[in-house]
C-alpha cells in the first residue's frame, strides 16, 4: 500500500475525519477504498467531494459593509453625503449598508486553492477536469493571496463547520507547494514532519474524545507547583506547560504527549538515544500536575511508529509510584489495529 511519512495514506484520510468530527460528506468508504499513489491526490479529492458537498447545500455567505448612491434606502442614511448627491441627482439617497454575499475568505481560500491545482505536476488530468467543472460555480468568488492568510485568526461554527477540514488541507497544501518550471506549474513536496505530528496530536485527543468519553480526554495547561512567593510579577515569563493529551480514569491521570519523527532515536556522542528533551518535558508535566506526590499521574510518550528496527515498549516508575511509560502507534497498520493500540492505553 502507498505510504507517505511512513503513513498508510488511507489511514491519513481516517486521521483527518477523526480530527475534524464535523466533517460529514458521506464519502468514507469511498475515499477509504481507493489507492491514492500520493497524499497530496488524497487532499485534491477530499477537496473535490467538499466542495461539491458545499454547492449543494449553498456556500458559507457573511456580511460584507457596502456604501453608495441607491435609488432606494438600504441600512442607514448618510446625510452629508445625501445632500451632495441631491445636487446632481434628486432621486438618490447615499446609503451605507450590510450585504451577505458568498464572495468572503472562505471560498476565496478554496477557489484559490483549487486554481494552483490546476498548475499542479502531482494531480492527475481526471481530478483537474473536476475541479475545472465546480470553478465555473465560483466565478463571482474572487481569489486571495494564500501567503498572507493568517490561518489561526479564522473562525468555525455552527454555520459553517463544514469548512473546516477543507482550509486545514488548504492550509497543508499552501505551505507544500513549491514552484519548479518557469511556465508557472507547481508540485507539492510530502508532508513536513511537524504537519504530521500536528495531525497525530488531534487525531489521537478526537479518538479519545469519541471512544472514550469516560475518560475526559482533553488538552489541559498544567500551573508550575512553585511555593507563593513575591515574584508574582514574573509568572508571565514562565513557559506554559500545555499538555497534548489528559486522560483521567477513576482516581489515576494519564498525560500523553505525541510525537512524530522520521527517526525516534537521535545521535549522542556516537550513541542512539532517545530524544532527551521529550523525556525531561513529560516529566516535567507529572512533577507539576502531581505536586502532592499521590503517585496516580502517570505520562506517556506515545510515537508514531517508522520504519526503525526499534519499537520501544518502555515502562519505569518514580519514587512516589508514577509512572513514565513509552509506547508506539503503528501508523502503517489497518486502522483497525490503530485503534486496538489506541484502546489498550486506556487499559494502561
Amino acid at each position: 500500500m502507498t505510504k507517505d511519512k511512513n503513513i498508510l495514506i488511507r489511514n491519513i484520510y481516517y486521521m483527518l475525519a477523526y480530527a475534524f468530527r464535523d466533517f460529514r460528506y458521506s464519502m468514507d468508504e469511498d475515499i477509504a477504498g481507493e489507492q491514492f499513489e500520493e497524499t497530496h491526490e488524497l487532499f485534491a479529492e477530499i477537496l473535490i467531494r467538499g466542495v461539491f458537498y458545499l454547492l449543494k447545500q449553498g456556500l458559507f455567505k457573511t456580511y460584507k459593509k457596502n456604501e453608495g448612491a441607491s435609488s432606494t434606502i438600504r441600512g442607514k442614511m448618510h446625510i452629508y453625503k445625501t445632500n451632495q448627491i441631491e445636487q446632481k441627482n434628486p432621486y438618490q439617497a447615499y446609503c451605507i449598508y450590510d450585504e451577505l454575499t458568498d464572495n468572503n475568505i472562505y471560498n476565496q481560500i478554496l477557489k484559490t486553492t483549487f486554481q494552483n491545482l490546476l498548475q499542479c505536476t502531482n494531480v492527475n488530468s481526471t481530478r483537474k477536469d473536476s475541479i475545472r467543472s465546480q470553478l465555473m460555480f465560483l466565478h463571482d468568488i474572487d481569489t486571495v493571496s494564500l501567503q498572507t492568510i493568517r490561518w489561526n485568526t479564522l473562525s468555525f461554527d455552527r454555520r459553517n463547520k463544514n469548512y473546516q477540514m477543507l482550509l486545514y488541507i488548504c492550509e497543508f497544501l499552501q505551505k507544500d507547494m513549491i514552484m519548479t518550471t518557469e511556465d508557472g506549474t507547481y508540485r507539492m513536496k510530502p508532508l513536513s514532519e511537524k504537519q504530521v505530528n500536528l495531525l497525530f496530536q488531534r487525531f489521537v485527543l478526537a479518538y479519545f474524545q469519541r471512544h472514550h468519553p469516560e475518560t475526559n480526554a482533553r488538552s489541559e495547561q498544567i500551573s508550575w507547583s512553585f511555593e507563593e512567593d513575591n515574584d508574582n510579577n514574573y509568572d508571565d515569563l514562565l513557559p506554559n506547560m500545555q499538555t497534548d493529551i489528559m486522560l483521567s480514569l477513576d482516581e489515576r491521570t494519564l498525560i500523553i504527549d505525541t510525537k512524530y519523527y522520521s527517526h525516534i532515536l537521535q545521535s549522542h556522542y556516537n550513541k542512539q538515544i532517545f530524544h532527551s528533551q521529550n523525556f525531561m518535558q513529560l516529566f516535567t508535566y507529572v512533577g507539576n500536575y502531581d505536586y502532592t506526590h499521590t503517585g496516580k499521574v502517570d505520562g506517556m510518550l506515545l510515537y508514531a511508529k517508522t520504519e526503525e528496527d526499534i519499537s520501544p515498549n518502555i515502562t519505569k516508575k518514580t519514587p512516589d509510584g508514577n509512572r513514565i511509560i513509552v509506547r508506539t502507534l503503528d501508523l502503517c497498520q489497518d486502522f483497525q489495529g490503530i485503534c486496538s493500540q489506541l484502546d489498550n492505553c486506556v487499559k494502561i
